[in-house]
């Protein structure tokens, strides 16, 4: 997938679970870990990992529990 799909993809995750009760980041690793398969986990961490801009904090904080 490309990057900038990735980003928007993560971010309305984020966008989501940020407007929820309770550690935002928490909620977004476990959608993450649900519903995004392991190639798609491994390129948000790799892409994190290369200086990757553009997504919120809340996603770069879930992707530390993945």
């Amino acid at each position: 997938m490309s990057p900038e799909k990735m980003v928007a993809m993560a971010n309305q995750i984020a966008t989501f679970f940020d407007s929820q009760p309770g550690d935002p980041a928490e909620k977004i690793a476990g959608h993450l870990s649900d519903f995004w398969e392991p190639r798609m986990r491994a390129q948000l961490l790799s892409y994190i990992e290369a200086g990757g801009g553009g997504l919120k904090p809340s996603v770069e904080a879930a992707a530390r529990r993945l």
